[in-house]
This record gives C-alpha cells, sequence and structure tokens, in this order.
C-alpha cells in the first residue's frame, strides 16, 4: 500500500510512512526484548528485522511496479484490506499485551498513537 501511494504522490504516502516508522519501534524493541529473553542472540534478532525490513522493501517495490495505473476501485481495495489487517493486529495482539502490561495507562498510549498519526498525515 506505501509504494502504490509514493508511486502516485496521493493518498497516506510520506506521512504514513512515517507514522509507521514511529509505531514500529516499539514494538520493534518490545519483540527484540522477547527473542533476547528466549535465548536469541544478537545476530538472530538483527537476522529477523533485517528479513522484515527487506520484505517490506520488496513489497513495496514490486506495489510500485505491479499497481502503477491501477484502477481506483482496486487500490481502494487494497487500502481497505491493508488497513483491516492493521486494526486486526492491533486489537488481537497489541492491544491485550499494552493492557497487561500498563492497566491503566493502554488506552491513554493508544490515542496519543492514533494523534500523533493522524496529526502526520494531515501535516503532509
Amino acid at each position: 500500500m506505501l509504494g502504490l501511494t509514493l508511486l502516485t504522490g496521493q493518498g497516506i504516502g510520506l506521512p504514513v510512512l512515517a507514522a509507521v516508522f514511529i509505531s514500529n519501534l516499539p514494538e520493534g524493541l518490545s519483540s527484540a526484548a522477547g527473542m533476547k529473553r528466549a535465548g536469541r542472540g544478537a545476530t538472530y534478532v538483527f537476522g529477523v528485522w533485517g528479513g522484515i525490513a527487506l520484505a517490506s522493501g520488496i513489497a513495496g517495490a514490486l506495489g510500485v511496479l505491479v499497481l502503477d495505473g491501477a484502477s481506483p476501485a482496486l487500490v481502494a481495495t487494497i487500502t481497505a484490506v491493508a488497513a483491516g489487517a492493521i486494526l486486526a493486529m492491533v486489537a488481537d495482539t497489541m492491544i491485550p499485551e499494552a493492557f497487561e502490561r500498563t492497566h491503566l495507562y493502554a488506552g491513554l498510549i493508544a490515542t496519543i498513537g492514533f494523534a500523533l498519526a493522524f496529526t502526520l498525515e494531515h501535516v503532509g
């Protein structure tokens, strides 16, 4: 989805790319800490995250190449599926874990995150 919008210059583009990067930092740090607690070495942790970054870059490039000139209906469908996948991941894994660890602050932290993403989208 990001690759497609970066190609056209319309849609989510750079502000959402920044929001995704910012939101993935705490998630990545949490996952890396979990892997370290499970006894994984630094090479493994960096290898996993490097692989994910590489796969994400390839997916973005494919989005640019394959979807160049795609119909608005196809773009809307892809956007809806991507948004649904993110929402499902947040609701299924991140919110329960955040509530387990922070209890009272989980809602506040989520609200701040959404407000930051909203601000980035409307500033750009």
